[in-house]
């Protein structure tokens, strides 16, 4: 399948994207390179692979839904201008 100037004008119309003259032959040039890869890949034999719905069936671990601090507010507060023991010491704001 090979598209002609105005088919490539009316995609760019219907995807928003303003094409000058000059650059109507590149864009038909690189559109026509997309649907020959698409060519290719439909004439790959498929017959008896079942269709996936996405990377495969793989079951994540399940973890506990708890809550912490992650033990380590030495580690976070190592680098903090002002501290108030376990915490950032910030100016106030409100008054």
């Amino acid at each position: 399948m090979s598209l002609d100037i105005a088919t490539v004008r009316r995609i760019a119309a219907l995807a928003r994207i303003r094409l000058e003259e000059g650059e109507l032959a590149q864009a038909q040039a690189e559109l026509n390179g997309i649907l020959g890869w698409i060519e290719q890949l439909q004439a790959v034999n498929t017959e008896g692979v079942e269709p996936m719905a996405g990377g495969g069936a793989v079951a994540l671990r399940p973890r506990p839904d708890a809550v912490t601090d992650g033990s380590i507010a030495d580690k976070i507060l190592a680098n903090a201008p002002d501290r108030q023991g376990d915490y950032f010491g910030v100016p106030k704001v409100v008054e």
